[in-house]
């Protein structure tokens, strides 16, 4: 990796603590660029767990209001503090699941709401989102991450590593045995 963007990362990471502890002193301030930090990864994280944007909106306030509820027991331990964020919104995602007894996960192509369907295209689209959708309950839920991290998020090897607390080599055995499953689970459904 090149000598500045490790430089860059480094100084990112040393404001973030200092962010985290002002934070931590009750600063409204910090609270509000740490939720502007990182309120679109968690937001595109729930997203594609849930049914729909609102779900996705309420949850990912909710994990929000966690994160103030909970941030004086923040210890960093060599993780981000996305990865706590990922945490306490996987969580939030499971009770949610729990409580309304299903569990839904958004297909990888699905795009957010602010972008619009071709009427021409819309069949074609829900038929191919179906097939993945399905494709996708082959995963366990690492593979789901690394895939979403991956593919959605478009993080590197190292990014989702460190999000997930695994092995860079780790993350790229969970990616192909993901992509394998679900190349498995498409050939066998015959729906692309």
């Amino acid at each position: 990796m090149n000598t500045n963007i490790i430089e860059v990362k480094q100084i990112e990471a040393r404001n973030e603590e200092m962010l985290i502890k002002r934070a931590q002193a009750g600063d409204r301030a910090a609270f509000a660029a740490l939720y502007n930090q990182h309120y679109q990864a968690i937001y595109t994280y729930i997203y594609y767990r849930v049914d729909n944007n609102q779900t996705a909106e309420e949850l990912t306030s909710q994990v929000f209001v966690r994160m103030v509820e909970k941030i004086k027991t923040f210890k960093s331990r060599g993780r981000p503090f996305l990865a706590w964020l990922y945490t306490i919104a996987r969580n939030m995602i499971t009770d949610h699941h729990r409580k309304n007894k299903q569990a839904i996960i958004m297909p990888m192509d699905v795009h957010l709401p602010t972008e619009k369907c071709q009427p021409e295209n819309e069949v074609d689209s829900r038929l191919r989102n179906e097939c993945l959708r399905s494709a996708m309950d082959h995963l366990t839920e690492v593979q789901r991450q690394v895939i979403v991290g991956k593919f959605i998020e478009d993080r590197s090897n190292r990014d989702v590593a460190a999000l997930l607390d695994k092995t860079e080599g780790s993350v790229k055995s969970l990616q192909h045995r993901a992509l394998a499953a679900l190349r498995r689970a498409i050939e066998k459904e015959n729906c692309l």
